[in-house]
């Protein structure tokens, strides 16, 4: 009885055992809870990524509907087309305009709210107006302040003596791809920096103790510690910026004067997205308009892969 006793003390305890249905539960949950991303994306992403490039291998009117199979030659008719080119550089040159410059003032602006300032919360706040604003007032403001005639940007210039006659910024290619590029630049800023804010507000405090133990100042600290350690947040406002800025339409299309999706009398500033609206919404070629929708799609997957290509690179660097 005493060694049946002992045996029965040391056995080990049972190991509770899940019923197999429940552990084909168990697999299945996390994909249940990760559906409803890849439904929506199927919906309003792939379908209409994929019924956009078989309309675009058609002769497609947007309102009669699908008409006779054409292949590829929208797309060829798209590269033997010099408003595409003319579309494609204005595009590229107000991305580059605005996008670079826009990120380096988002850095300077989070650096100085970082620091302890008076009614901070006041000023991170001021910071996001713009984006309060709508960008048809946005437009209309700055349409004014870049006028040829009477616009407070030319009156200033005059003042300085920076420029002898009044500069139509509307007329010519650089000053109209400055003036958008101003536009783009008041509306983003401030998001970026407080993007940026909150990156830098998640760097441990004890390294910048540390730098200052060892005598760095303010900017080599910004340089070696703040910098590196919101890479990662560089590198997805880089990403998110360039699918922006190249996709930029309200901002061309409202400076224009004339109303239309011209961008001006030679197109001085007319983006791809403009001229998709032109042959999409205007002219109903719908067909056309698919073939620059698909171009634009790989532009921008190009160079938002060669902007995360380099920031790798830098980051291994």
């Amino acid at each position: 009885m005493a060694l049946q006793a002992a045996s029965t003390t040391t056995d080990p305890p049972a190991r509770a055992t899940t019923p197999r249905r429940f552990r084909g539960e168990r697999h299945l949950l996390p994909y249940l809870f990760i559906a409803p991303f890849f439904l929506v994306f199927g919906v309003f992403g792939l379908y209409p990524l994929l019924q956009t490039f078989w309309v675009s291998l058609h002769d497609w009117d947007r309102l009669a509907g699908a008409g006779e199979w054409v292949g590829l030659e929208n797309f060829g008719r798209l590269l033997e087309d010099s408003d595409f080119y003319t579309a494609t550089f204005n595009t590229l040159s107000i991305f580059v305009l605005s996008t670079a410059p826009q990120l380096l003032a988002a850095l300077g602006v989070a650096w100085l709210l970082d620091r302890h300032l008076r009614a901070q919360s006041v000023w991170r706040a001021l910071v996001l107006v713009p984006q309060y604003v709508s960008v048809v007032a946005v437009a209309l403001v700055f349409s004014q302040l870049f006028g040829r005639d009477f616009g407070i940007v030319n009156w200033v210039l005059e003042g300085t003596g920076l420029i002898g006659d009044p500069v139509d910024w509307t007329a010519d290619t650089w000053s109209s791809h400055l003036a958008i590029s101003f536009m783009v630049m008041w509306r983003w800023t401030g998001y970026n920096a407080l993007i940026y804010l909150a990156a830098m507000q998640a760097v441990p405090r004890d390294q910048y103790e540390s730098a200052q133990i060892d005598g760095a100042g303010r900017l080599l600290t910004f340089r070696k510690v703040t910098l590196p350690a919101i890479r990662p947040t560089i590198v997805f406002t880089v990403v998110i910026s360039t699918i922006g800025g190249l996709q930029l339409f309200a901002e061309p299309f409202l400076f224009d004067q004339q109303g239309n999706a011209e961008g001006g009398a030679e197109h001085q500033f007319q983006t791809l997205t403009l001229m998709l609206y032109k042959y999409g919404f205007i002219n109903n070629d719908a067909g056309y308009a698919s073939a620059v929708s698909w171009v634009l799609f790989l532009v921008i997957a190009v160079v938002a892969a060669v902007n995360f290509l380099l920031a790798r690179r830098s980051e291994r660097g």
